[in-house]
């Protein structure tokens, strides 16, 4: 049985400000709470489309990309391969996009978005750029560029 403090200490005061100046200057802390509230907000928006933040990324990447393969698709979102698999046949069964055979590669088969993917994506796109717009106001446009350029200087 561990031993008991000879002293215990004085009841500690109630905490009128909380200190967290240390985690502020740490870089995963300050991009973990921007992230978090713009995903919040991404969220509550995409409700009305039935989109998460995957699927409408996976969806994005192929309305700008006709044809790219499963393989490409987890290169450039970093997805595991199980774990597109699932997220592209519910995206089948929703009649957001279609497999067809590779216009190169007759071992591969390239995504589509269907004519009901396209339009969910026009609009949910539309409902993204209006967040971005909203999340930034209180930045200047070079202030936005060079956020978004020292953001990607991390990740790419």
């Amino acid at each position: 049985m561990p031993a008991l403090p000879e002293k215990v200490p004085a009841a500690t005061p109630a905490i009128d400000k909380v200190d967290s100046s240390y985690l502020e200057t740490l870089m995963g802390y300050n991009a973990t709470r921007a992230s978090l509230k713009v995903i919040e907000l991404f969220t509550k928006r995409m409700a009305v489309y039935d989109l998460r933040h995957v699927d409408f990324s996976i969806l994005s990447i192929i309305m700008h990309n006709p044809g790219i393969t499963s393989r490409q698709l987890c290169g450039v979102l970093s997805i595991l391969p199980p774990n597109l698999v699932g997220k592209i046949s519910l995206m089948e069964k929703r009649e957001l996009v279609s497999r067809r055979p590779h216009p190169q590669d007759g071992r591969a088969v390239g995504l589509y978005l269907t004519e009901t993917g396209a339009k969910l994506m026009a609009n949910a796109e539309r409902t993204a750029t209006a967040l971005e717009d909203d999340v930034t106001q209180k930045l200047s446009a070079a202030e936005k560029k060079t956020l978004m350029r020292l953001l990607q200087k991390i990740y790419l």
